[in-house]
C-alpha cells in the first residue's frame, strides 16, 4: 500500500520558493519564486538580489536614505528573476512566491503569460503598488490566492 502522508503539490512548489528565498542576501526581506507549468514541472526559479555582475558588497542593502543610497534601485525581485531564468515559454503557468508581487512584477507576470499566482504573505496589502497589482491581475484574468503558512519538515 502506498504512503498517504506525502506533501501536496502546493506545498512542494511553495517549499521550492521558500528554499530559493534562502539564497537572498537581503538582510530584511528574502523572497523566493518558483514557476510551474501545466504539467507540474518547475520551469523557473528566482530570488531577490542584485543583478548578475553587480558587487553586492559595494552596493547598499539598506532601505533608508536617498534614492541612490538604498537597495531599491538595484535589487531585482524574485519574480522577474524566475521569469528570466525560465527554460520554456510560461503561457498558462503558475507562480509560487513567498510575498505578494508589487505592480512592476505584476506587469512582467501578466506579460509572460503566467495565469496563477500563489503567495504566502501579503504584508503590503494596502500599499498602492500592491493594490495596482490586484487591479491588473483582475483585469488580465490572472488568478491569485494565498496559502496558509506551512511547515517544511525534513525527515
Amino acid at each position: 500500500m502506498k504512503r498517504t502522508d506525502y506533501i501536496k503539490w502546493d506545498q512542494y512548489f511553495m517549499g521550492v520558493a521558500i528554499l530559493s528565498s534562502m539564497r537572498s542576501k537581503d538582510p530584511v526581506t528574502q523572497v523566493g519564486a518558483c514557476i510551474v507549468n501545466s504539467d507540474k514541472r518547475i520551469v523557473g526559479i528566482g530570488y531577490n538580489g542584485f543583478p548578475r555582475g553587480v558587487d553586492d558588497d559595494t552596493f547598499p542593502w539598506t532601505s533608508g536614505g536617498g534614492f541612490l543610497d538604498n537597495k531599491y534601485p538595484y535589487v531585482v525581485h524574485a519574480e522577474p528573476n524566475a521569469i528570466l531564468n525560465a527554460t520554456v515559454p510560461l503561457h498558462d503557468s503558475s507562480l509560487y512566491v513567498t510575498l505578494f508581487p508589487c505592480n512592476e512584477c505584476a506587469k512582467l507576470i501578466i506579460q509572460s503569460g503566467i495565469k496563477e499566482v500563489v503567495y504566502l504573505e501579503d504584508k503590503y496589502h494596502e500599499r498602492e503598488s500592491f493594490v495596482a497589482s490586484r487591479k491588473m491581475f483582475d483585469s488580465a484574468k490572472v488568478t491569485y490566492r494565498q496559502m496558509e503558512k506551512m511547515e517544511i519538515c525534513i525527515k
